[in-house]
């Protein structure tokens, strides 16, 4: 305050740490992602992230996703470690600013070419940060990171869960101690896991477990298939996403999950409806297509 001097508390962590440097660019989303693929490309020892205002801005760099970062190792060998920070969430903020558009990236993926995640805790989005830079196989990252969880009080991790462990693909329910006596099983992603969970409580629905999976791509088979075998008397699975039923994972997940099922056991989806549109524009009937959604969830 008084010589008018920078300072920026991340870059005094450590005596010995590494650089931490950030920029507020230019509201030109395919100018400054081409450059930060390039950086990423040039500097493999730096943790390059690119965070969008919300994720839908990442519509407007759609040409650098496909054509580079998705496919540049596959087209000229050339590997690229670039994190892509795309908040996504529907937490009634209108159809531009709910999507990151998470079909999209799974549609592109192939060949283990990418990463796409959404971690529902701290702790899982420090380790996944922590495995993209240890990690001797240099791929895309895409994270989705709904902004609601920022907050919520329930989206925390112990200084125990940041300082060891490691990245988990797939969290099971902690909650259910019988497994013998869960009768359904929802499987979901992101932060419609606390509303899933808050109204569980409200019910007392200790009956139905909860799955979280954190890593769409690539697929954790075996997370997913050890999970749900601990389930074997489940009469019921389904897949429950904010999304309408056009879009997010489900068309991804669909064929995937059935091969984890037991013998004849069918996938049930819940979901918004088909739209065209990625979300209402109304924050009332937002809330309304939510409850109505966690409603079904144990229906």
């Amino acid at each position: 305050m008084e010589t008018d001097e920078k300072y920026v508390p991340l870059q005094h962590v450590h005596p010995n740490q590494a650089e931490f440097e950030v920029f507020d660019s230019s509201l030109s989303e395919a100018a400054v992602l081409g450059f930060e693929f390039g950086y990423s490309v040039a500097d493999p020892l730096s943790l390059v992230l690119w965070e969008a205002q919300f994720g839908d801005f990442a519509n407007a760099a759609q040409a650098v996703i496909d054509n580079f970062i998705a496919s540049s190792e596959a087209k000229w060998l050339q590997p690229c470690d670039l994190v892509l920070l795309l908040p996504h969430g529907y937490e009634g903020q209108g159809p531009e600013h709910s999507s990151a558009r998470i079909e999209r990236f799974l549609n592109l993926c192939a060949e283990e070419n990418m990463r796409v995640c959404l971690p529902s805790n701290p702790s899982q989005y420090f380790h996944l940060l922590r495995l993209q830079m240890r990690d001797a196989k240099r791929i895309p990252m895409v994270i989705m990171t709904p902004k609601s969880t920022l907050r919520h009080p329930r989206a925390v991790s112990s200084p125990n869960d940041l300082a060891e462990g490691s990245f988990q693909p797939v969290l099971d329910d902690p909650d259910i101690k019988n497994r013998d006596d869960a009768r359904k099983v929802l499987i979901c992603s992101g932060k419609v896991y606390y509303d899933l969970l808050l109204e569980r409580e409200r019910r007392k629905s200790l009956d139905i477990a909860i799955i979280r999976l954190e890593q769409f791509y690539p697929y954790p088979e075996w997370h997913v298939s050890n999970a749900l075998s601990s389930f074997a008397r489940a009469r019921e699975i389904c897949w429950v996403q904010e999304e309408p039923k056009n879009m997010g994972a489900w068309s991804f997940l669909r064929t995937r999950i059935v091969q984890s099922l037991p013998l004849g056991r069918p996938l049930n989806i819940v979901s918004r409806p088909e739209s065209a549109s990625p979300a209402t524009g109304s924050l009332k009937i937002h809330r309304k297509e939510q409850a109505v959604l966690v409603q079904a969830a144990f229906a």
